[in-house]
């Protein structure tokens, strides 16, 4: 989120060409736009929108692939990949750090219907990367609504053999699956155990779904591609990278989480996936998204991937604000720094609060919904330990204000934060945790995750990389054989990491279970929570409150906000020692297809339960949590029917 100065890459990489020695040169004719420096040369070909040639230091990235390119999920017919009838641009110039540039712009008109989509790529001075840009816009006073923008991408999509592993983060990378001829398991998803010597399945897994190198955009700098050097034309290693060197035009804020790289390195700017939001293009919508930087670099041979990933990770801290400020004359809504300002603030956090994070987002609104204003920016960055917290590049506006930490119950809000050109907004905040009386007890922290429960983040010991278990194909943690007489959760003696599943299922099992094939009842959607209290704990105590967090939550919905079928709306009922509590109704705009997607944080919501702190008594209490029992709906793709949920956090109060 932040723009800082410029380090060099590390020892083993080859140095960046000084700038006087790499001259960019550029060319247009009727086929394609050419753009060079002395290291990274690439070819926009007008017949497709995208890059069809791109070669580092002489060495064919592609293969014949294709990428970076645009494409959405945006028209009537579904995918549509603009650039063949595409009216093309190239731009040249020197930017206010005195470096040459040059850009290729490609912008296309869905059938004349206002509906337009465009891409752009700039190539500086002694980089090897591209600064990328996708902009959509839909212009139509006859049919006001061009529809949702239901996903819209950039894609990195190379053939050649080169590319060995994927990287999504530091923790999570292994090599390349081999999905040929391997059975489907459920949609984008594959058994691969059968090749039992090949590395990804020694390594990684006996199944891939691309969902598994998902990832949570709050931290995320850099994911890609590497080759360890054994099919380059040197024996070379290479990287390809997507990094994030700018977040503010994504919609979500940081739990936005979606594909990184599956053998495509992905930019994805808007999508549904894990229950993100997308914005609807209604006439007069115009948004640019990015700048993002494809970046790729070269070690030589015995590079490994982690070098060639902190280099690329390193990129972020460059400063490129006066290149952004000189090719803002080229990119529509691209904002200059000078309407840009800062927020610096002082929080003082509730006890306990770690990994304090301050969002700024659109006014009004909860930052997951964000979606609902195509003009809405958004910021974030961490709290230091002393409460300091500083955001810089900000568009000048209004915003909300949001805080929330692990550990803390709730959030801190506060709408109206106005943000001026060329000023800095000082604020500071006195975050008070929420409280409704003396804690009882918890299960789980607070955290919009449910990685502390069984087969959350624990790591796998099956393989030799030890991926996190929640990236797991789902099926794999069955249910009936780890919880037989389902969940009996004793307060004080039960171990939340093996008593305590990650998913609260109302059926396991049937359609999308590779594993297990017949859908399983018995003793799935009832959980039992077990738990002792003195008298001097109730005494006087009239009124009593259960907080239930969740992490994520799948109606009949999935990641849609609205489905014409049954569990659209999900019912969640809790019972106090055989008395009921009113029924939370979860609503399906909160609704995610999040675990199946290999997801321990997805569109996060909560519920208070407020009761008679006379429905406990004193010694032996008992709650029972119930979804619906045997709660299905229809899936077109092959996934899972049973709705379900993830916890992050349960705490019981008493006043």
């Amino acid at each position: 989120m932040k723009l800082f100065k410029f380090r060099f890459a590390i020892a083993t990489l080859l140095p960046l060409v000084p700038a006087a020695l790499a001259a960019i040169k550029s060319s247009e004719d009727s086929s394609a736009i050419n753009i060079s420096n002395d290291r990274l040369s690439f070819s926009v070909a007008k017949s497709s929108g995208s890059v069809s040639k791109l070669s580092l230091d002489g060495q064919n990235l592609l293969g014949t692939g294709r990428g970076p390119y645009l494409d959405c999920h945006c028209v009537d017919s579904g995918f549509w990949t603009p650039g063949n009838g595409a009216t093309y641009k190239l731009f040249k110039g020197t930017d206010g750090a005195g470096q040459e540039y040059a850009g290729a712009m490609m912008s296309h008109d869905y059938q004349n219907t206002g509906k337009v989509l465009e891409q752009y790529w700039f190539l500086r001075n002694g980089e090897t990367g591209m600064h990328v840009f996708a902009r959509a816009s839909y212009n139509n006073s006859r049919v006001p609504s061009g529809g949702d923008l239901g996903e819209m991408r950039q894609l990195f999509r190379p053939t050649s053999t080169l590319w060995t592993h994927l990287s999504s983060s530091d923790e999570m990378y292994g090599p390349i699956p081999d999905t040929s001829g391997a059975p489907t398991v459920q949609d984008a998803s594959w058994y691969v155990g059968g090749k039992k010597d090949h590395p990804y399945v020694k390594q990684v897994s006996d199944y891939f779904t691309k969902y598994m190198f998902s990832e949570e955009w709050r931290n995320q700098i850099a994911h890609g591609m590497y080759g360890d050097g054994s099919k380059s034309n040197d024996g070379s290693a290479f990287g390809a990278w997507l990094v994030m060197n700018t977040k503010d035009t994504y919609f979500g804020g940081p739990t936005h989480s979606d594909l990184t790289v599956d053998g495509i390195v992905y930019n994805y700017l808007v999508s549904n996936h894990h229950g993100n939001g997308v914005p609807e293009m209604t006439n007069g919508f115009d948004r640019t998204f990015g700048p993002q930087y494809y970046y790729f670099n070269k070690g030589a041979k015995g590079t490994t991937l982690q070098q060639l990933r902190s280099d690329a990770a390193k990129t972020v801290t460059t400063n490129w604000t006066p290149f952004y400020d000189s090719i803002a004359q080229h990119v529509p809504n691209l904002l200059p720094s000078s309407r840009r300002g800062i927020f610096q603030g002082t929080v003082s956090l509730p006890k306990g609060a770690t990994r304090a994070v301050a969002v700024l987002a659109l006014s009004g609104a909860d930052f997951q919904d964000n979606n609902k204003d195509s003009r809405a920016y958004q910021y974030w960055s961490e709290i230091e330990s002393t409460g300091s917290v500083t955001i810089r590049s900000v568009k000048a506006g209004t915003y909300r204000l949001t805080i929330y930490a692990d550990g803390i119950f709730g959030e801190y809000t506060q709408d109206g934060v106005d943000i001026k050109a060329g000023q800095t907004h000082a604020a500071t905040v006195t975050w008070a945790s929420e409280t409704a009386g003396t804690e009882l007890w918890r299960i789980g922290t607070p955290d919009k995750s449910c990685g502390e429960f069984r087969h959350g983040n624990a790591k796998s010991t099956s393989k030799t990389l030890g991926m996190r278990e929640y990236r797991e194909y789902w099926a794999v943690h069955d249910f009936p054989n780890d919880f037989p007489n389902g969940i009996k959760y004793k307060i004080g003696t039960s171990d939340l990491t093996k008593d305590f599943n990650y998913v609260h299922w109302s059926v396991f099992g049937g359609k999308a279970n590779y594993i297990r094939k017949d859908p399983y009842y018995t003793n799935v959607n009832n959980w039992t929570i077990a738990f002792d209290v003195t008298p001097q704990q109730i005494a006087g105590k009239t009124n009593a409150t259960l907080t239930i967090q969740l992490a994520g939550v799948k109606t009949s919905a999935g990641n849609n906000d609205h489905a014409d079928k049954a569990w659209n709306d999900l019912p969640y009922t809790v019972v106090v020692n055989g008395k009921q509590l009113p029924t939370w109704t979860i609503p399906s705009q909160h609704s995610s297809s999040c675990a199946v997607r290999s997801a321990a944080t997805c569109y996060t919501t909560g519920h208070k339960f407020e009761f008679n702190a006379g429905f406990l008594r004193e010694g032996g209490n008992e709650m029972i949590l119930s979804l619906p029992a045997k709660a299905t709906a229809p899936e077109d793709a092959v996934l899972p029917e049973s709705v379900y949920l993830q916890y992050d956090a349960l705490r019981l109060e008493v006043a």
